[in-house]
């Protein structure tokens, strides 16, 4: 902190320096103000002296009178230019009144009051003395156990509550703990903190309705309800939200309610959200049918991969070497952006892959929601995956994404132009 304060200070001095030393200079220039030389008086003797010669050259005959009022009109002309000379360089004295003075003061206090003022309002001094107090490492290098980790980073918390991140980190801890009253409280501190208009709100606020419910023994009360119906309002596609609507349906034995709510967050789901959520539906399709009703297709649970064994062909082996970059993807036809895709090298082929909803490029472009896709292999020169002249290609196309079963024979066999 002692540092801080000296930096202030000097810039301090710095600021009250711009002020006050053009003043000083100012007040040097008044004292030092020299008398000035009368230079027209000078520039008057020099005239009439040399007019006085050309007098004399005229009366002795030497001179006639057309040369001499030529030149007694070139020294009258450079008599009024001297004058002009000495008028134009002629310059006042500086004078440094006594109310700039006073002024100059006035604004060299002022500079560093409201600076403090501000810092006093706006500054983070008290973080900075926690950040700057704390240990560098209070473990000492020993990996510290699951409850050293969390007192510790409650301990933080109590130096710094204002931390959106670090409660949210709690929170997960504790939930992955099963300690849900503990969970629902850090995602409440984080919510406190985190503005209500960043992109993670949403998804906060639904893991803050999840730890209520399980908090809650796993069912619904009006607050948990007030919770998800805000979380869906700011995120229609919320996966935590519509999971625990779900839940709550199928706890009722609406099971077609149940399955609309999973089939809805099957939208944004990652992979393992998406297994969990397919799992549900299978469940609750299940019932449906046991109850003799009829069930929608569910196109979602028809599984979505493509076996392939990916090869290069022997005319272009001399073309690539083993650390060379492959790409493997599926993407729509005629399509651009990848909806799963594979990186391996040179060395890894030939190899037999699977391409699904694992390989998923982002959760709203997944395998499983194309009917038909092109499949390609490319060996990229660059490294790069946007196709350059040279690099080494093959595709299939049309592949049928659900129900294939055939292992497919995907050859690098031509190179991009």
């Amino acid at each position: 902190m002692t540092a801080l304060w000296l930096g202030i200070a000097l810039l301090s001095l710095l600021a009250v320096a711009f002020v006050l030393v053009p003043v000083y200079r100012g007040r040097q220039a008044e004292n030092e103000v020299q008398p000035d030389v009368d230079r027209r008086q000078l520039n008057i003797s020099i005239y009439e002296e040399r007019l006085a010669e050309l007098d004399a050259e005229r009366a002795l005959g030497t001179l006639d009178q057309e040369n001499y009022d030529s030149l007694k009109l070139e020294l009258e002309r450079n008599l009024l230019q001297d004058v002009e000379d000495t008028v134009s360089s002629s310059s006042k004295p500086v004078h440094v009144t006594r109310q700039a003075i006073i002024t100059a003061f006035l604004l060299a206090a002022l500079i560093p009051a409201t600076g403090l003022a501000i810092y006093a309002k706006y500054g983070r001094s008290g973080d900075l003395a926690v950040a700057m107090n704390r240990p560098a490492d209070p473990f000492n290098g020993r990996q510290p156990t699951v409850d050293e980790a969390v007192t510790a980073l409650q301990d933080r918390l109590k130096d710094e509550p204002a931390n959106p991140e670090g409660w949210y980190l709690l929170a997960n801890t504790f939930m992955s703990m099963q300690n849900f009253a503990a969970a629902a409280d850090g995602y409440g501190k984080a919510l406190q903190y985190l503005p209500a208009d960043a992109p993670q709100y949403a998804g906060v606020n639904g893991q803050y309705a999840q730890a209520l419910f399980f908090a809650n023994n796993g069912k619904m009360s009006p607050q948990i309800r007030a919770e998800v119906d805000k979380t869906l309002a700011m995120d229609p596609f919320d996966v935590t939200a519509l999971g625990l609507l779900g839940i709550e349906s199928y706890e009722s034995a609406d099971y077609r309610a149940a399955m609309e709510f999973w089939r809805k967050g099957l939208t944004n789901a990652s992979a393992e959200q998406a297994d969990s959520l397919k799992s549900g539906i299978t469940s609750a399709r299940d019932k449906l049918v046991a109850a003799g009703e009829t069930v929608p297709d569910l196109p979602e649970l028809a599984e979505a991969k493509i076996q392939l064994a990916v090869s290069l062909s022997p005319e272009l082996q001399s073309r690539v070497t083993p650390e060379m970059t492959v790409f493997i993807f599926a993407r729509p036809v005629g399509g651009r952006m990848p909806l799963a895709a594979k990186r391996v090298t040179v060395a890894d082929l030939p190899l037999s892959i699977v391409l699904d909803d694992s390989l998923a490029m982002s959760p709203q472009a997944k395998l499983s929601g194309a009917e038909t896709v092109e499949v390609t292999a490319r060996i990229s020169a660059s490294g790069q995956p946007t196709p350059q002249p040279g690099d080494l290609s093959g595709t299939i196309s049309p592949v049928a994404v659900h129900g294939q079963v055939d292992i497919l024979e995907l050859s690098i066999d031509h190179i991009v132009e």
